[in-house]
């Protein structure tokens, strides 16, 4: 075959199939073109599949020749670079970068909005009075009650998202699943700028109002947000290494890890050019008042229909597939059956794969034939480990800027020179969108020039490093407040009862809020990298979602530490977590380093292509989809 591969290749092409002979049993949208020599030229780049693995052997020829498979020397010597990102997934991003600098703007002066009251001799909106050191506020709750309100609108907005998952992955698709958020958020939204008027404010019937939209957008964001980042990253779809030769006459491997790194760090610096944004709703609620600072970010959220809308006939959008969650449970259940429970035990997974079990002659589970195959008991393997390593961000969580809203009534007790006690929150996006770039252009292409590993453990256990001395510097701080407040250990009592503070300024708070920022780039990032690429293609959203259910733990352990969230006990507040953190940083080191090199996407035969016609005419691969053991073929949409 491979001596007169040109010559097949000439009559292939130069064959015109009869229809009937082509599709004897209809039109199969999971043959490449229908069996026929594609006569689109980009084709075989759209489609990350194994093509001469399915039998078409021109598309084969097109895809070796476009993406040669690296040797396994070439493999390992190459410098391994970025592939070329899809408008889409840019696209996407934007679209994050929208919604979270609607969530991040009102997010921001939430704290402020519910522990003070209105200024005295401010204008009725929650602004303060020219020159004073004073806090904006409209409801006048407490330090208690704002951290308790803030730390449960966290905890929702990052617990909700198992369900965006699990319904996005097998019942609604990502994409649908995002409209549905994007419409909660929007309620809320027109309902928080309306609770914000002056005069409601001044007759004291602001709470309701803030309420109600406060859990609205809690549970929009939450089913919104674990389908974006899969959603961008499915937008990227030949998933696999090759190599190619630079300009420069260099050989080097195109390799989808550092593809989908580069992607997520675009799509984390998007996130914080949103979260940006809050510098004018803190500025707003100071100087103007709290109807323009939740006004802002309502008008940028309603970008979001615009954008989905010219999104919805281009991006790559997957169907949902109800049956990987259910292979999923059956190899749980059939795992712990044949082992006893023994979760420890080696080779765990390994006797429930297909093979192992037909070697013991064993065929079907509960009288049905059994579904699965080995590749999926390794994924299921590989997401378990994933997930164990987002089990060790909860602490991490608490030491990124403090428990709750700890930092900002640390600044609120410091010298604030006219500026907002809750402005210093935004240098942490601002460090990440400076600090991102640096990494994806200066950073990590230097290391892989000089081959030096900087596996995706290693930039973990780094970043946890960084959130420590994070925290020492936010328990020093605190320590020197202490010291210097004409009130002594009640100082945060003292600024909220008469505006006494501490002469320290406020801009001490930089390095605590710089480190932590960075520590992010490395675990937050690396994380979604993981729960990407270690989950079945049926689970990426719920397996997200789990990582974001991490930060809602975090949340749950700040409400546990609310009521120890008072003068004198700041200091270990801070001091607390951040010992956790040390000890938790060794403890994850020994014991994960040793995935910091295994293989960090696995592949399966070609899935089956659904074909899309764009309204010029041309047709593209739109989605792979997965058959369900009842249907003979799935639903096209």
């Amino acid at each position: 075959m491979a001596a007169t591969g040109g010559e097949l290749v000439a009559d292939f092409i130069s064959t015109t199939v009869p229809g009937e002979v082509a599709h004897p049993h209809g039109r199969n949208s999971f043959a490449l073109e229908d069996g026929v020599a594609t006569h689109d030229p980009t084709f075989a780049k759209r489609v990350s599949v194994d093509v001469e693995a399915m039998g078409e052997r021109t598309a084969s020829v097109v895809e070796r020749e476009m993406y040669p498979i690296p040797t396994e020397e070439e493999a390992k010597t190459l410098r391994k670079v970025a592939d070329t990102i899809p408008y889409t997934a840019y696209m996407l991003c934007i679209v994050e970068l929208a919604e979270r600098a609607s969530y991040y703007g009102v997010q921001t002066v939430f704290s402020n909005f519910m522990q003070y009251p209105l200024p005295a001799g401010g204008n009725g909106a929650g602004a303060t009075p020219a020159g004073s050191q004073e806090t904006s506020g409209a409801l006048g709750k407490g330090e208690q009650f704002s951290v308790a309100m803030g730390l449960l609108f966290l905890f929702l907005a990052y617990i909700v998202p198992i369900g965006g998952g699990w319904v996005a992955d097998t019942k609604l698709g990502r994409f649908k699943t995002i409209l549905i958020g994007v419409l909660i958020c929007g309620v809320s939204h027109v309902i928080m700028i309306c609770g914000a008027i002056p005069s409601v404010l001044q007759a004291g019937h602001g709470i309701a109002p803030f309420m109600i939209s406060l859990f609205l957008l809690a549970i929009g964001a939450g089913i919104f947000k674990p389908n974006v980042a899969p959603t961008v990253l499915d937008q990227y779809q030949h998933q696999k290494a090759y190599t190619k030769t630079l300009k420069s006459g260099e050989k080097v491997l195109v390799d989808p890890e550092t593809t989908i790194q580069r992607i997520m760090l675009f799509f984390y610096a998007l996130i914080n050019v949103g979260a940006f944004f809050a510098i004018a709703t803190t500025y707003s609620e100071k100087y103007v008042g709290y109807w323009l600072a939740f006004l802002l970010p309502g008008i940028v959220y309603f970008m979001l229909p615009i954008l989905l809308w010219f999104l919805s006939s281009r991006m790559v959008r997957y169907p949902p597939d109800g049956t990987t969650l259910n292979k999923v449970w059956k190899i749980l259940v059939l795992a712990f059956k044949n082992n006893k429970g023994a979760v420890w035990k080696k080779g765990f997974f390994d006797s429930v794969k297909p093979s192992k079990l037909a070697e013991r002659g064993v065929t079907t589970f509960r009288n049905k034939p059994i579904s699965w195959t080995d590749k999926d008991v390794d994924d299921v393997q590989r997401t378990l480990v994933a997930c164990g390593v987002f089990l060790y961000f909860p602490i991490y969580n608490l030491n990124d800027g403090g428990i709750g809203s700890v930092a900002t009534s640390q600044g609120a007790s410091m010298t604030t020179n006219g500026a907002p006690n809750d402005l210093l929150n935004n240098f942490n996006p601002l460090t990440i969108i400076v600090f991102i770039p640096i990494l994806s252009y200066g950073v990590y292409p230097l290391l892989r020039k000089y081959k030096i590993p900087f596996g995706r453990i290693t930039r973990i256990t780094f970043g946890f490093v960084l959130a420590v001395i994070s925290g020492i510097i936010g328990a020093i701080i605190q320590y020197r407040i202490y010291k210097t407040s004409p009130c002594g250990y009640q100082a945060t009592n003292c600024s909220e009862a008469n505006g006494t503070v501490s002469p320290i300024s406020i801009w001490w708070q930089l390095p605590n809020y710089g480190l932590g920022a960075m520590s992010e780039c490395f675990c937050n990032v690396t994380a979604y990298e993981l729960a990407y690429a270690r989950s079945p293609p049926g689970m990426k959203a719920l397996v997200m979602s789990l990582f974001l259910a991490t930060t809602a733990l975090s949340y749950a352990l700040g409400e546990i530490i609310t009521p120890a969230m008072v003068d004198p006990h700041l200091i270990w507040v801070w001091a607390g977590p951040t010992i956790a953190l040390a000890v938790q940083t060794v403890i994850f080191w020994f014991r994960y380093r040793k995935f910091n090199d295994d293989e960090f996407m696995t592949y399966e035969d070609a899935p089956k292509l659904n074909e899309k016609v764009f309204d010029d005419g041309h047709s593209a691969v739109d989605v792979p989809e997965t058959i369900s053991e009842e249907d003979d073929l799935p639903e096209k949409r």
